[in-house]
């Protein structure tokens, strides 16, 4: 069962609020848990200064930057990293260990008393920066390729 907050009723909460929620997500798991979220998300933010915290799915915290990064979701016995796109991310230090049969994702699943190579999570945080900002890159190019074909009306 996950243990999340609950998400506003006006749907995901992003910025200094979700910042806030997260802050207080990770003071409320007073064991292994919380120590490693609190860790997993200094990572990120050292690794991707401009990264965009939120809360999505009943209080799940999510990492973005042109688009998902990856979700800190906390079950009893795992902290579980999923990344959105972590299919088509190089992976040469091995982290994912979880949802390795999808197409699109991919997670590491945390237990208690496990290390987390903070430098090869780093390289995977900013690999999946990199990705979403060349699809969102591409994405543009079409759509902008599309409008110049388009016949005058």
């Amino acid at each position: 069962m996950s243990t999340s907050l609950p998400a506003s009723s006006a749907g995901p909460v992003s910025g200094p609020e979700a910042s806030a929620l997260i802050d207080a997500r990770i003071a409320s798991l007073d064991d292994w848990r919380g120590a490693m979220l609190a860790r997993v998300r200094a990572l990120i933010l050292e690794a991707l200064p401009a990264v965009v915290e939120e809360l999505k799915w009943r209080g799940t915290p999510v990492w973005s930057q042109d688009g998902i990064l990856c979700t800190g979701e906390t079950y009893k016995a795992v902290v579980k990293l999923t990344f959105a796109h972590g299919a088509a991310l190089a992976d040469p230090a091995g982290l994912f260990n979880a949802s390795l049969e999808g197409a699109t994702r991919r997670a590491i699943d945390l237990h208690v008393g496990e290390a987390l190579d903070g430098a090869a999570f780093q390289a995977l945080v900013q690999a999946a920066a990199q990705r979403n900002a060349q699809a969102r890159s591409a994405r543009k190019s079409a759509s902008q390729a599309k409008a110049k074909a388009k016949p005058p009306v």
